[in-house]
């Protein structure tokens, strides 16, 4: 828990949107569970569906074998069924919206392969002109059984008379089967003759008639039998249903592409599917349901998702302002805490600073003291000295105490003896920054040589020059290099000054490394070693502070 609120602490825009992926969550499990729900219920609607299609197709299939007994009966009944009186008989079954989708009744007798040429001449004779078999069993069969009569007489039932049905796979392994069960049986999927070559699916229903024997025997008479178009079948049997959102499709046996009896469809099915078995006349069809693919989600999942929005989206809005005002104000006080710890360095580098250069004023007033003949003599160095002091001083303010050029220093300290004579200083050496302390240091001996040059060295003479060079001996340490030329000869016998003692005491104190003076003869030369420091050892933390209010004002402003 701790380790979370810390994380929290670190990162606090993790907070508001942590809330809202929280209750966005939470709502999509909602809504994942509403289409559940919805789901599971168009389900059970399809399988209450399937129940009720299932029902209507097995209602109507057994009505129309029950037609198929009553002329079995007949034919089973008599020796011989005239065409007219099969007429009567189909004119006498009253047939019912119940035997809606079948083509018609109709007898087909068994024929002996012998006896086809003699059975064609008796039925042209009993008045069916032109009648033919066809096509010719097989030399392995031994009877035909071709379509002697089919009511009512339409244009589509005769194109089926005299064909041999019993030539036919399909019709004849229905026919042998309802032979063997003495039942109404349906064949599979085939094309009906009456549909004049059209690719639509159909089926037969076949009731075998027997006679019998003297010796109890029964022999195959023929079959009294339906022919059906498949659609037309399934849509007079589930009249009523062919408007509700699903998708039906019926196969024979197997769901497969070539096994399609019908299928009717009210839209783009894509959703939840069930599967029934249907048994229509001896045989299976199966029934597959699907229901249409929903455009959007359900209206619950809508109302949920939307609501679960606006909540999700006011809690970040919330939350974010809030977590807005708590960074805000920790900001403020890091702000606070920051500019106290500034305020603290400033004071104990300002103390530090003010101790140094007092400590330098003190020691310079010492040795000036010492070394001063005359209160004007030792008013006048003092003058000199505390002025270049001040010098360097300005150059440091300008910077804010940071660091200053080794150029700067030595121009600064070097103007009052130039002015109007450009060839009398001459400097040269890479750009190098020294820090504020080093920078006094240098300032002060700069001052010391320029002054004792212009009294007794090489600025004291027409034709006199200085040189100040500097070079880094390495990264953190610059070698300055003083030298007059054509000055006053130099007295090798000459008394020690001031100047001496104050650049090799205390500037060389406060450089930490030794200053090397020589008097020669030519002119004086002074070689410096002064440190090259980083601006995180003695710079102010101003620029810090300045960084981070500058964050601050970022992490706060609006997105």
């Amino acid at each position: 828990m701790g380790k979370t609120l810390r994380w929290f602490s670190r990162f606090p825009r993790a907070l508001p949107l942590a809330i809202f992926l929280t209750i966005f969550a939470m709502t999509l499990m909602g809504v994942w569970a509403i289409e559940n729900a919805e789901s599971d219920a168009r389900r059970a609607d399809l399988e209450q569906l399937a129940v009720e299609a299932s029902a209507a197709l097995e209602r109507r299939a057994n009505a129309n074998a029950a037609y198929l007994r009553s002329g079995a009966a007949l034919f089973a009944s008599q020796q011989s069924v005239p065409a007219p009186l099969f007429q009567t008989f189909i004119g006498q079954l009253r047939l019912d919206s119940d035997f809606r989708g079948a083509d018609g009744i109709g007898w087909a007798a068994r024929v002996d392969a012998n006896d086809i040429h003699d059975f064609e001449q008796s039925m042209i004779e009993s008045g069916a002109s032109g009648f033919e078999v066809h096509p010719l069993p097989r030399r392995d069969q031994v009877y035909a059984v071709p379509v002697t009569n089919l009511q009512p007489e339409t244009d589509r039932n005769r194109r089926a008379i005299g064909y041999n049905m019993f030539s036919e796979p399909v019709r004849r392994s229905a026919m042998m089967e309802a032979e063997e069960t003495a039942r109404p049986t349906a064949s599979g999927r085939v094309v009906l003759m009456q549909e004049g070559g059209k690719d639509a699916a159909g089926f037969l229903v076949y009731m075998p008639v027997f006679d019998m024997g003297p010796d109890g025997r029964r022999a195959l008479k023929g079959y009294i039998y339906s022919p059906f178009n498949a659609q037309d079948f399934v849509n007079s049997a589930l009249e009523g249903l062919e408007n509700r959102q699903v998708r039906m499709s019926i196969y024979d046996e197997v769901v497969a592409p070539d096994r399609l009896m019908a299928e009717m469809v009210s839209g783009d099915a894509g959703g939840e599917k069930v599967s029934k078995t249907v048994h229509i006349a001896n045989r299976d069809w199966v029934l597959v349901l699907q229901s249409i693919r929903p455009a959007a989600l359900s209206r619950l999942s809508m109302i949920a998702l939307i609501a679960g929005l606006v909540c999700s989206t006011l809690a970040l809005a919330i939350a974010w302002l809030l977590t807005r005002q708590a960074v805000e104000a920790r900001q403020v006080i890091e702000l606070l805490e920051e500019q106290a710890a500034i305020r603290n360095s400033l004071t104990r580098e300002l103390n530090h600073r003010v101790k140094n250069t007092l400590a330098n004023v003190l020691s310079i007033v010492s040795l000036t003291r010492r070394r001063a003949d005359s209160i004007d003599s030792f008013a006048e160095s003092l003058d000199g000295r505390i002025r270049a002091l001040s010098a360097t001083h300005d150059l440091l303010t300008q910077s804010e105490w940071g660091t200053t050029p080794v150029r700067s220093v030595i121009e600064v300290e070097m103007a009052p003896y130039a002015q109007g004579r450009d060839s009398v200083v001459e400097m040269d050496g890479p750009h190098v920054e020294l820090a504020p302390n080093d920078a006094l240091s240098m300032g002060l001996a700069i001052h010391e040589l320029a002054t004792n040059a212009a009294k007794y060295g090489a600025l004291s003479a027409a034709e006199g020059k200085v040189e100040v060079n500097w070079d880094l001996v390495s990264d953190n340490l610059v070698r300055v290099q003083w030298r007059e030329s054509g000055g006053p000869p130099v007295p090798q016998d000459r008394k020690r000054g001031f100047g001496t003692d104050l650049i090799e005491k205390i500037v060389a104190h406060e450089l930490r490394n030794p200053v090397e003076l020589i008097f020669e003869q030519s002119g004086v030369r002074c070689t410096m070693l002064i440190p090259v420091r980083s601006p995180g050892e003695f710079m102010l933390r101003a620029k810090a502070m300045k960084q981070r209010i500058d964050r601050a004002k970022k992490d706060v402003a609006p997105d």
